[in-house]
């Protein structure tokens, strides 16, 4: 379906320089902070205790971090969950005390300011529990990454491989670099995330890599530059039908989801910008620069068109 029609060409790859300079260093910079800053793992990862408590009336969240310092617990993050008379409540490990007895104290501190507060759920997670899931997660990224960089490889040419995977790894590091520079908390919702937009970004890359293979047989005596610019104008209309939905959808969850939903749909708002950005501006410009040919193309076996 097309919302409107482009009549001519935009030439996209004209500006590859520019928009590949620009990608870098963003890169560049998210690399810097990671380095410097480092993620803010949460309990999922670092391992520690995670408090619901309710209260009959909207939770004073400042009255609540006062008593968790009363208690030496400076270090602990409180938030509202959901509805203002909910609050959650991440308490890191701390040496030469239980989990539960931790939780105890907790619950004993927020009842001398109100005795009316409730709990509602306690979750433990042990530090060689948080360990072996941050280590599972760095590996599912890493598979996923060559599952891709495989599949584009054996439909259409290790060219356009390498482009897409250089492309999918820029999205997932600016998406890790602004958790790092705002130290938004990084745990197995935001992973889940990370993992759904290279899976996201590569679809658009598929649709746009095809469309310039068929080009390659219609357009005979155009220029590769100038395939590729029909390729991206051509299915334009499809990008921001499909994109606009999307984050219309990711949106809602963003601003209406709550807590729990929150870093998970931030870090998908993110993926799916950037992965516009990268799959047209990035992949194909350095499709070109590898030296992609009609001759390529041809020695790749013919496979069914994917509908762009």
């Amino acid at each position: 379906m097309e919302l409107f029609r482009i009549k001519h060409d935009i030439p996209f790859m004209s500006y590859g320089r520019l928009t590949t300079t620009i990608s870098l260093i963003t890169f560049i910079l998210a690399i810097f902070f990671l380095a410097t800053k480092g993620l803010n793992f949460g309990v999922d990862f670092t391992g520690g205790t995670v408090m619901e408590v309710a209260y009959p009336h909207p939770a004073d969240v400042g009255k609540i971090r006062n008593a968790m310092d009363a208690i030496s617990l400076k270090e602990a993050s409180v938030q509202n969950f959901g509805t203002s008379h909910d609050v959650l409540i991440r308490l890191p490990v701390k040496k030469g005390m239980t989990s539960a007895k931790l939780s105890e104290d907790v619950l004993t501190a927020l009842r001398k300011d109100d005795a009316a507060v409730q709990m509602r759920r306690i979750e433990f997670v042990g530090p060689q529990v948080g360990q072996e899931l941050y280590e599972n997660g760095a590996m599912a990224l890493l598979l996923v990454s060559l599952g891709i960089m495989g599949y584009l490889a054996v439909r259409f040419e290790w060219r356009f491989a390498v482009s897409a995977i250089i492309a999918n790894m820029h999205d997932v590091v600016i998406i890790l670099g602004f958790f790092a520079f705002f130290q938004w908390e990084f745990n197995l919702t935001v992973l889940a995330a990370v993992l759904a937009v290279l899976g996201y970004s590569v679809n658009e890359s598929v649709v746009v890599f095809d469309r310039v293979r068929e080009n390659f047989r219609k357009m005979r005596k155009a220029s590769v530059p100038e395939v590729i610019n029909n390729a991206i104008t051509r299915t334009m209309s499809r990008t921001i039908i499909t994109h606009a939905m999307t984050q219309t959808m990711v949106c809602s969850m963003l601003f209406f989801g709550g807590e729990v939903l929150h870093n998970f749909s931030l870090a998908l708002t993110i993926g799916i910008l950037f992965g516009i950005y990268s799959s047209v501006l990035v992949a194909s410009p350095i499709v070109m620069w590898l030296g992609i040919s009609r001759e390529d193309l041809i020695k790749v076996e013919k496979k069914p068109e994917a509908d762009a």
